[in-house]
């Protein structure tokens, strides 16, 4: 079988930042790397849970809704997939994952669907861990540009 193209990227020189990671017809595929690859620090469940409810809440209520497709974590828990139509911009797509984060490191009271009706997992929420996590990345992002969504830019 052919490797899948984030297969080929070296994990062990990927940062922490926002990148393009494929373009599939109008479908672009942004990694938000969260944690250094293969360092021994993971998003725990409970945070990546709930930044995933606060992240989807957020993106999903943005002006560009309608051009979101998915918001959801990577199995090794280093961070986030986004994925939208290529109608919004690598510069729109950054502006919303910066507002993003403000909202999460902001939020305060019940996080969106996470009664047990509306989740499968609802005991599984840490509200104060994706905060954590949300400063973090709000540092990392802070001089972020387009021309830095490149991985190659980064090796």
């Amino acid at each position: 079988m052919e490797k899948i193209a984030s297969f080929k990227i070296d994990h062990d020189k990927l940062q922490k930042g926002m990148y393009v990671s494929r373009i599939d017809g109008d479908i672009v595929t942004y990694d938000i790397r969260m944690k250094k690859p293969n360092n021994n620090d993971f998003l725990s469940t409970g945070a990546m849970h709930t930044f995933e409810h606060l992240f989807a809440t957020y993106a999903r209520n943005t002006e560009f809704k309608d051009n979101v497709i998915y918001i959801g974590p990577m199995g090794c828990r280093t961070g986030f997939y986004f994925l939208v139509r290529n109608k919004i911009s690598n510069q729109q797509a950054l502006d919303i994952v910066k507002r993003s984060l403000e909202f999460v490191k902001n939020f305060e009271g019940e996080i969106p669907g996470s009664k047990r009706q509306e989740c499968g997992n609802y005991l599984d929420h840490d509200l104060n861990g994706a905060k954590t996590v949300a400063i973090d990345m709000i540092g990392v992002l802070k001089d972020w540009t387009v021309e830095k969504m490149n991985y190659e830019y980064h090796f």
